[in-house]
């Protein structure tokens, strides 16, 4: 087992040093010939790879640097992932270029500065457009029916987020629209399916996200669970008493019955399978629970739904894939999941996949959105089961 992971962190490393090293060639060869004798090839490398190392900087050496420096080593690092992928997207596209007007005769003092400036501008628009789609988030809104009894409610009202990643990237003043979006629906219950943090429980506590996670208030409370990034940060107890000290119970493998008409499950994230504690299989969660009643589950990645619908559970709300956060990552995350966004009915169950309402790496999406649900459920009983 450690050879292998050996064996894959080595070809990690050597894909990204690859990649990244292809990316500086390409920054070389146009910057010498925009600078000319100003261009220092030493320094230049020695610039590029801080930049491109600047977020396994951060993260490495977070104990040693003050926070301010390790915050803007991760900043940096995680812009550079975009220019990576778009990098990774348009250089060979550019050196196929390259080749038709090398074969063309035409001088590289010509085609170098063109090819150049035309990255640079495409690069420059996605990032603004991208940047735009991460911090402006929508509402989606869902209506639908679920043939049981919820008591006396004829209809429930929930927001629901997730994969906020709160930390050195997402902050203060991103999580303040969170707040005041969410309040502005008015929601019954607030529900948030994993990742409410982004590994590091550090930067919540330091910046006092909490005070302003507090405001958020709904009558039936707020419910959240752990996501994959919460175990990858490995402070799930201080998470945990976190969320309690502001009014936010998460949900660890649990069952809670809201005002005896319907019931909240709660999932451990799918990376507690790797743990000693492991998590429970939905329907041994659901055992004891009054089947008539609406059953609401929170898993944050959206495996395995047609479990879920086996199980009896009647929605079924996640997140994780960020729907790609960067087209055409999108394709990938499609393949990966048999829903990765928006709304499938499977059976009697209604799936529904958030994008996310914060970003992870670079605070861009191309192709998604960051948003916030609004999902209206309106129960019908059924009378022939009644009767």
């Amino acid at each position: 087992m450690k050879v292998r992971m050996a064996i894959s962190i080595t070809l990690i490393f050597i894909i990204v040093f690859g990649v990244n090293g292809y990316i500086g060639w390409h920054g070389q060869v146009f910057l010498s010939d925009q600078l000319g004798s100003w261009f220092h090839p030493a320094l230049y490398w020695v610039a590029f790879w801080i930049i491109a190392l600047s977020y396994l900087l951060a993260w490495v050496s977070s104990r040693v640097l003050p926070a301010g420096v390790s915050r803007l080593l991760k900043i940096i690092g995680s812009y550079w992932f975009a220019i990576m992928q778009f990098g990774i997207l348009l250089l060979p596209l550019t050196d196929l270029a390259i080749g038709v007007f090398h074969l063309a005769s035409v001088p590289s003092n010509t085609y170098v500065p063109i090819l150049g400036w035309i990255n640079v501008g495409i690069i420059l628009i996605a990032i603004i457009r991208g940047s735009y789609n991460a911090r402006s988030p929508v509402i989606r809104r869902y209506d639908i029916e679920v043939p049981k009894k919820a008591g006396d409610w004829k209809q429930l009202r929930i927001a629901v987020a997730s994969d906020i990643h709160l930390g050195s990237i997402v902050g203060n003043r991103h999580l303040r629209k969170l707040v005041e979006q969410v309040n502005g629906l008015k929601p019954d219950l607030i529900l948030l399916p994993g990742d409410v943090i982004d590994d590091d429980i550090k930067p919540f506590i330091r910046y006092n996200m909490g005070k302003t996670m507090r405001e958020l208030q709904a009558p039936l409370g707020i419910y959240a669970v752990l996501g994959n990034h919460e175990y990858i940060g490995g402070h799930i107890p201080a998470f945990v008493e976190q969320m309690k000290q502001i009014g936010i119970r998460v949900l660890m493998d649990e069952t809670v019955h809201i005002k005896d008409r319907l019931y909240i499950v709660g999932r451990k994230d799918k990376a507690a399978e790797r743990t000693p504690d492991g998590r429970k299989a939905l329907v041994a969660l659901l055992e004891g629970t009054d089947r008539r009643q609406p059953i609401i589950v929170m898993d944050h990645q959206p495996y395995h739904l047609d479990k879920a619908a086996d199980a009896g559970a009647d929605v079924m709300l996640s997140g994780h894939t960020h729907r790609g956060q960067m087209a055409p990552n999108h394709l990938i995350t499609g393949r990966l999941f048999e829903l990765d966004w928006g709304y499938l009915r499977k059976g009697n169950l209604h799936a529904i996949v958030s994008s996310g309402f914060g970003t992870w790496g670079p605070p861009i999406r191309l192709g998604s959105r960051s948003e916030i649900i609004e999902l209206t459920i309106h129960f019908k009983s059924n009378d022939r089961e009644e009767g």
